[in-house]
């Protein structure tokens, strides 16, 4: 029976945990500095919108525990405006239903299950120090710890990193009593952007006291929204200070927060950090580990991939790690494994700093103008939140979304 460590519980690490203890065949640990309790009770750990293909590859693996109570999201509604109002706005349907669930449900309900299905967890911060140790004595360790100084063992990337300081400041707040929109009050991701000020982001989401809403700002540095980082405030003082910035800069959503409450007192977040993709294999003494998930591919929250891609890292890690029988996980076939989660990730990568670049690039711009007017459009570009890879044959050049766009025009009389 092969031994394999892995090192954090988030969607990453515990995904691969489990499914590899269901598949047999393997002795696997997960390390973690948290019990389910101290995850559960804890403060929200991110916000998260798992599209249809990850929740697919949860319920393939019988890991879709919460899905018959949670909110199935059905599109996503777009707007982009000021302080003067909403200039351009669509809604755009998904293929699909999405998902969230807060993190400290899911991942303090997982690692019980973890348990109960026979893999060994072992509660205990793992230092660098002690990496090399701990690698010796199995045959695979996989790293998916993404925060912490173990991700400082894995080299940057720089060919596929182009930011170096974080693109947007973020503050999250999961509340109680927010209103749908009006006019068409079905379960949506709410997109909202005011063109060189941020983002605000809503979407629906099961909390550990029931269905409530997740609004995240993304501000870009020093500016207008980026007011949240100063100090921890009470959940309450965060939702005043949210609620300042939405009568200033989205008032189209302000009315819709007059009964929102926090779902709890620790439903706040608030940080930034730079999206980065490092190399997927660390050097610890005489021997190597892997990294996965935000370990190798970190993105910013602003196209929500971060959840998903962390589903199919772990997955496309299963799989790998079947394949390979009882061969030796060498430096060749770590890498060659990252390439194959790359393959995917470097499309939400893609698709992620387009949008958090500085301003729009034109033709993203014509895309949303297009959407306006056409449903088929707006579908299409909701889809590729959902399957990021199928956005590279029209969305991220300009030729080829120029004739794309021109094959949507009704043609000459």
């Amino acid at each position: 029976m092969r031994k394999i460590l892995i090192v954090g519980a988030g969607q990453a690490g515990l995904q691969l945990a489990l499914t590899l203890v269901d598949h047999g065949g393997y002795d696997v640990t997960l390390m973690t500095a948290q019990t389910p309790e101290e995850i559960r009770d804890g403060r929200i750990l991110s916000t998260q919108c798992m599209f249809h293909p990850s929740l697919a590859i949860e319920r393939d693996a019988g890991l879709n525990t919460w899905e018959a109570d949670t909110p199935q999201i059905e599109g996503l509604r777009v707007t982009v405006g000021g302080p003067d109002g909403a200039a351009l706005a669509f809604y755009g349907a998904l293929e699909g239903y999405a998902q969230s669930v807060d993190q400290r449900v899911k991942m303090a309900g997982w690692l019980e299950r973890l348990e109960r299905a026979g893999g060994k967890v072992v509660l205990h911060p793992v230092a660098t120090s002690e990496l090399e140790s701990l690698a010796s004595l199995y045959d695979l360790t996989v790293v998916a710890a993404g925060r912490g100084p173990l991700v400082e063992l894995f080299e940057r990337d720089d060919a596929r990193s182009p930011y170096t300081v974080p693109r947007r400041a973020l503050a999250a707040i999961y509340l109680h009593g927010v209103k749908p929109v009006p006019s068409h009050p079905v379960p949506q991701v709410r997109i909202n952007v005011v063109p060189g000020v941020g983002e605000l982001f809503v979407m629906p989401v099961l909390t550990r006291t029931g269905v409530g809403d997740a609004a995240f700002i993304e501000g870009v540095p020093g500016g207008p929204l980026d007011v949240f980082t100063e100090r921890r405030l009470s959940a309450e003082e965060h939702l005043d200070k949210l609620k300042g910035l939405l009568a200033q800069w989205f008032p189209w959503e302000a009315d819709l927060y007059a009964e929102a409450r926090p779902t709890d007192d620790k439903s706040t977040l608030c940080g930034g950090y730079a999206p980065a993709v490092r190399h997927p294999v660390a050097k610890v003494g005489s021997g190597k580990v892997l990294g996965m998930g935000d370990v190798v591919v970190l993105n910013d929250p602003a196209a929500g991939q971060g959840a998903n891609n962390a589903a199919h890292c772990a997955k496309i890690y299963l799989d790998a790690i079947v394949a390979r029988g009882d061969l030796p996980f060498d430096e060749d076939w770590m890498r060659e494994t990252f390439e194959r989660y790359w393959a995917y990730a470097q499309w939400s990568t893609a698709l992620t700093n387009g949008l958090i670049g500085d301003g729009l690039p034109d033709h993203i711009q014509q895309i949303l103008g297009a959407a306006t007017q056409d449903d088929q459009v707006a579908r299409r570009f909701a889809s590729g939140y959902s399957d990021p890879p199928s956005l590279a044959s029209w969305f991220f050049d300009p030729t080829a979304t120029g004739a794309y766009l021109a094959s949507r025009q009704p043609a000459p009389s």
